[in-house]
């Protein structure tokens, strides 16, 4: 099993930037796709971004498809998403989790360890 944390979240406002990290603990990590999602108060969880294992495929929801950027650096453990041109509807917890596939996917339940998240606002 995978162990993961999120940092990064914070008060931003509406245009900045944030990066989130999402730290990993545990074996295989470097050998499966990693997905951050978003939950808005009173809203389903979402898919935002996908990352495959070895960082060659990235795949986006069409909502933050040129203002957000997922990389990974598989020698630190770590999968980060870069928000730039933040608005209000972006504003939620988001949270990373590891897949049980290399390949990117924007499939909840293809996800099978999930980080505690870390809360975005962003005032307008």
């Amino acid at each position: 099993q995978v162990q993961l944390i999120e940092s990064g979240g914070g008060l931003v406002q509406a245009g900045g930037s944030l990066r989130l990290s999402c730290a990993a603990s545990g074996r295989d990590f470097s050998n499966y796709a990693v997905g951050w999602f978003r939950q808005a108060p009173g809203k389903d969880r979402e898919f935002v971004a996908s990352i495959s294992w070895n960082g060659g495929t990235t795949y986006y929801a069409d909502s933050v498809k040129g203002r957000f950027t997922i990389s990974r650096d598989n020698a630190k453990n770590t999968v980060y998403l870069q928000m730039n041109t933040l608005k209000p509807e972006d504003t939620a917890v988001y949270f990373c989790a590891t897949s049980r596939f290399r390949t990117v996917t924007t499939i909840n339940y293809h996800y099978n360890s999930w980080g505690q998240g870390t809360q975005v606002t962003v005032s307008s």
